[in-house]
């Protein structure tokens, strides 16, 4: 399959459930002599937050990444904002791991959906199982404050909660008050100083992904200077996006939380014939080729917008 940065491969395939806003993931694939890449920033990053998702993908085809410290990564399921009986249907069929992360908040859904979920997710993971809740920001801090002691209490104990609130100065506001840990996302990969949640004592956790990073050495160099316990996670990526991810988890020094990297049974498709398979919780630590790209391939409107995008970024 020939793809390089002057002509990557761009894909297109439908989510089976909607996922952060997303109903169909899209981005593009590039080889080098290091392997393959993945470009596929949101379409609500502008060309300046996207471009370290392109420095991400040069470095997974042309630089190459560390040597690992470990052969798996434990990984957590992922536990979109559905109904309970899906929620449990999604647990029970995770090949199994024994930590769940359960999306809360969505528009348009109430407080009650989101503790039916927790409570499912809960009982089907049952005793020594964890659950971590992501309401990616939306929050303020009264409603906080107040959702993650209801939700603490539905999960028989939260293992933490992530990005509850918008702004690092009321995540911090949040973490002095509750007991529940608090993990950053958005206030680390979409912030200009991603190291401010440290020093303002925002969070208990980080919450790393590679490609808003700037690629797996940029990552290595924020965790150990943020100096928190990291969790990597997946920016709803393919199997190609995801095996930085891997790479980054593989290459830490320490790894004490299941990371969020097993988000591919998001996707109605794949790029490659061998996809990432959860074995009893965990993900090994490889990387597969993408045999498959021309069966999720975008049609001509779609990769003409792409091609434009990466030609933006390329600007930046």
């Amino acid at each position: 399959m020939a793809a390089s940065e002057e002509h990557p491969l761009v894909y297109s395939i439908p989510m089976r459930t909607r996922f952060r806003g997303v109903d169909v993931r899209e981005g593009m694939l590039l080889h080098g002599p290091s392997g393959w890449g993945e470009f596929s920033p949101f379409w609500d990053y502008d060309a300046a937050q996207s471009a370290p998702w392109l420095r991400a993908a040069h470095e997974a085809a042309y630089v190459g990444w560390p040597s690992p410290r470990r052969t798996s990564v434990p990984v957590n399921v992922t536990v979109p904002a559905v109904g309970p009986d899906l929620a449990r249907e999604v647990v029970l069929a995770s090949r199994g791991c024994r930590t769940a992360k359960v999306k809360v908040a969505e528009p348009g859904q109430s407080e009650a959906d989101d503790l039916a979920r927790v409570e499912a997710v809960r009982d089907a993971l049952g005793a020594g199982g964890r659950v971590r809740v992501d309401a990616n920001g939306a929050w303020d801090v009264d409603t906080a404050l107040r959702m993650v002691r209801l939700l603490d209490r539905a999960a028989g104990g939260l293992e933490y909660v992530e990005q509850p609130c918008r702004t690092v100065e009321e995540l911090a506001a949040v973490r002095r008050r509750v007991d529940v840990p608090v993990a950053a996302d958005e206030s680390i990969r979409r912030a200009e100083d991603p190291l401010r949640v440290a020093a303002l004592g925002a969070a208990d956790i980080a919450v790393l992904k590679v490609a808003p990073l700037g690629g797996v050495a940029a990552s290595l160099r924020v965790a150990e200077r943020i100096g928190l316990p990291v969790v990597v996670s997946s920016a709803l990526e393919t199997s190609v996006g995801i095996a930085a991810g891997v790479a980054l988890a593989a290459a830490l020094p320490e790894l004490d939380h299941a990371c969020g990297l097993a988000t591919l049974s998001l996707l109605d498709g794949d790029v490659t014939s061998t996809p990432w398979q959860v074995v009893d919780g965990a993900l090994e630590v490889s990387r597969p080729e993408p045999d498959l790209a021309a069966a999720v391939a975008a049609d001509d409107p779609t990769a003409r917008r792409w091609h434009d995008r990466l030609h933006e970024v390329r600007l930046v």
